[in-house]
C-alpha cells in the first residue's frame, strides 16, 4: 500500500501545533507588512496580525515561496511514497496553479488538489484527505475525490467594515463611503472559486439571519440534504470570537444536537475584509 503524506497551507486554519498532532504538514503563508516578511503562525500570530493590519501602511499577501514548497515536498518524499497537497482556492490566489505546474516534475508522486476551498471548509478537505489516505487510497484517487466534491460547500461572511474591501480594490471609494455612512454590512459568499457579494444587512442581527437562511437554502437546494444530517456546519471570524460564539448558540438553536466548531478566519482572507467579520459555512460530508 502506498504511503501518502497530506500537506496543506496555513489558509486551512490548521496551526503548526495541530499539524504536528495530526501528523500532517502545514506550509505557512507569507505576508509583507511595509516590506517586511512574516510567516503565519511562525513569527506572526493572529493577535500580531491584527495589530499590524491597523498600523501598517502597506500590506501584501504572497503565495508560498517556490523554494519553500519544493523543499517541503522533497523532505516528505524521503519518508512517504506520495504527497497530496491541498492549497487555498485557485480563485483566491495563484499559488494553486503554480504548485500544479511545479508538481509536473514529480511523475505523479505529488498531487495538487484544486477543490477551491479556504479556511474551515479547506480544513474539512484536509481531514477527508487524511481519512482517505488511512483507507489506502492513492494520492491520485484522493485528488480526484476532493475535486469531484468541490462545490459541496459554501461560506457566507458578514463584513464589519468596508475599509479593507476598499483598500483591496473590491469596492470603489464612493460605494465604500456610502456604505459606511449607512452602516451597511455586506454579506459575501464563497462557493467554488469566486468571492461575491451576496446580500446587504443593516444590522448584525439581520446579517446573521440572512446567513443562516442562506445555509438552510443551500443544504436543501445545493447539498440535497434538507435536514442537515449529512452536512457539517462550521463558523469562522476575524478577531471577533465572542460574537462568533454567540452566533454559534443561535445556530445550535436552529440546528440542535450538532457539533459546530469555531475557528479564526484564514489571514489571507482577513487582510481583505478586516477585523469584526463573522462567517458560517456548510459542507456536505464525504460519503463513506
Amino acid at each position: 500500500m502506498s504511503k501518502v503524506a497530506i500537506m496543506t497551507d496555513s489558509n486551512s486554519g490548521i496551526t503548526q501545533k495541530e499539524a504536528k498532532e495530526l501528523g500532517i504538514c502545514v506550509l505557512p503563508m507569507p505576508f509583507y507588512f511595509d516590506g517586511q516578511l512574516y510567516y503565519e503562525d511562525i513569527d506572526l500570530t493572529q493577535e500580531e496580525f491584527y495589530v499590524k493590519l491597523q498600523e501598517s501602511k502597506e500590506i501584501t499577501t504572497s503565495m508560498p515561496l517556490v523554494g519553500d514548497l519544493i523543499d517541503q515536498w522533497e523532505a516528505l518524499l524521503k519518508e512517504y511514497d506520495e504527497v497530496v497537497y491541498i492549497p487555498m482556492s485557485s480563485g483566491l490566489s495563484s499559488s494553486c496553479e503554480t504548485a500544479y505546474m511545479l508538481s509536473q516534475d514529480y511523475d505523479g508522486k505529488v498531487q495538487v488538489v484544486n477543490n477551491q476551498r479556504i479556511s474551515v471548509t479547506m480544513k474539512l478537505s484536509v481531514f477527508d484527505a487524511m481519512r482517505l489516505a488511512r483507507e489506502g487510497r492513492t494520492a491520485a484517487e484522493i485528488k480526484q475525490i476532493l475535486e469531484d466534491t468541490k462545490f459541496d460547500s459554501t461560506i457566507y461572511i458578514m463584513v464589519d467594515t468596508l475599509e479593507y474591501l476598499k483598500k483591496g480594490g473590491r469596492l470603489t471609494p464612493a460605494v465604500a463611503a456610502i456604505g459606511t455612512l449607512l452602516k451597511i454590512k455586506p454579506v459575501l459568499q464563497i462557493r467554488g472559486e469566486k468571492l461575491d457579494t451576496f446580500a446587504k444587512a443593516r444590522t448584525v442581527k439581520q446579517g446573521k439571519q440572512i446567513m443562516m437562511d442562506a445555509i438552510a437554502a443551500d443544504m436543501e437546494n445545493v447539498l440535497h440534504d434538507p435536514t442537515g444530517e449529512h452536512t457539517v456546519i462550521s463558523m469562522a471570524h476575524t478577531a471577533n470570537e465572542d460574537e462568533a460564539l454567540r452566533f454559534r448558540e443561535e445556530a445550535l438553536a436552529r440546528w440542535p444536537g450538532r457539533e459546530i466548531f469555531v475557528d479564526p478566519l484564514s489571514l489571507s482572507v482577513s487582510c481583505h475584509i478586516g477585523p469584526g467579520a463573522l462567517a458560517i459555512t456548510c459542507t456536505k460530508m464525504l460519503e463513506e
